[in-house]
């Protein structure tokens, strides 16, 4: 466990008001169920759009947002039906600073719904330091996200003032927490993943546990990275999947499972899967599957797997300067003994949930 003062970075002064086209350009699409289940739905369900997180919110509505592969801005989309985010319009809500700690890399956007208000989780660096990446967040209170006023919380400060991005929360036995991946000073890897309680939407408190750390082969590809989590609470069992390795064809997803009921802050409580749960796959031909959410669909029943992924394996260059991470989805299926069934990224073309 990790001990420390906890308080948040002083808040940025700046905040964006959303133009009020860009809200009526982002309206739900109207699609009536029986519409819904006759329309075609097919993967990617997203092109360009990495880091993807849909958040399906009591309006009945899917909120999207992802990484955009400039790493300039922050999007969003809303559509009565999972299929039809693919076609819903898109508004820019929030944008980077010309200078200063929000200049640069804009990566890896959560949208969540807490106390009535909406809040944004993302990863930036300042203009003139690009790879000193750390954890920020904003809030909106008006009722739809669309519009009002994103004010900007500040930084989520850590233990320590060191690389960390790709921030998740979730409630557990009451208690609000959030989880993400950061460098740990003197340890040989690029990031592990840790977990804290909440005092607000935008301060940690108390202990911060490492939960999981680079240390199977494949976890350790081109670089040393657990990242993304993601969590799911079924069966008696809290599942937190992350991905590791490089972003390139060598990206794939693992997995954490604790009992319900259990302390999360307890490394102990947590059981690590020895090898990757999703990984690329040449019959289907998709590469790099990771960073991954969950939502259900419109049934409310069936879990659905909402991931990015390449359609081929070869990159020239940087992988983070190929833009071509699809946000795709898929039925996530359950094995007789309540873990989840990741099977593999399927094909390009018709899916059926």
């Amino acid at each position: 466990m990790l001990k420390g003062a906890l308080a948040v970075g002083a808040a940025a002064a700046g905040a964006l008001t959303v133009a009020p086209g860009a809200a009526h350009a982002a309206s739900p699409t109207d699609v009536t169920p029986d519409a819904a289940k006759a329309a075609p739905f097919a993967n990617p369900l997203v092109r360009n759009r990495a880091d993807p997180h849909v958040h399906r919110h009591t309006d009945g509505s899917y909120y999207f947002t992802a990484t955009a592969p400039e790493y300039d801005r922050i999007i969003l989309r809303r559509s009565r039906t999972l299929r039809g985010i693919a076609t819903a319009e898109e508004a820019v809500v929030w944008r980077r600073h010309t200078s200063g700690d929000m200049g640069a890399h804009i990566w890896a956007p959560e949208i969540h719904h807490i106390d009535g208000k909406w809040y944004l989780y993302f990863a930036a660096a300042p203009a003139h330091d690009v790879w000193k990446i750390r954890m920020w967040v904003l809030e909106n209170a008006s009722r739809d996200p669309f519009t009002g006023t994103w004010v900007e919380k500040g930084r989520i400060a850590t233990a320590w003032d060191t690389f960390s991005l790709d921030a998740t929360t979730f409630t557990y036995r009451g208690s609000r927490y959030l989880a993400w991946a950061q460098k740990e000073p003197g340890v040989d890897h690029n990031s592990a993943i840790f977990l804290s309680r909440m005092a607000n939407p935008w301060t940690l408190t108390g202990p911060q546990a490492r939960l999981t750390t680079p240390e199977y082969d494949w976890e350790c590809v081109g670089f040393k990275v657990n990242e993304g989590a993601s969590f799911l609470q079924r069966n008696g069992r809290v599942f937190m999947t992350y991905s590791a390795s490089a972003t390139d064809a060598n990206y794939r997803m693992g997995l954490l499972t604790a009992e319900a009921g259990s302390d999360l802050l307890d490394p102990t409580s947590w059981t690590k899967a020895p090898r990757p749960v999703f990984t690329s796959n040449d019959t289907t031909k998709q590469y790099g599957p990771g960073h991954n959410s969950f939502t259900v669909a419109e049934d409310g029943r069936t879990d659905v797997l909402v991931y990015h992924a390449r359609p081929y394996k070869e990159i020239v260059g940087d992988p983070l300067n190929d833009p071509n991470r699809h946000t795709r989805v898929q039925r996530l299926g359950w094995k007789p003994d309540g873990t989840p069934d990741f099977g593999v990224p399927v094909a390009d073309g018709p899916i059926q949930l």
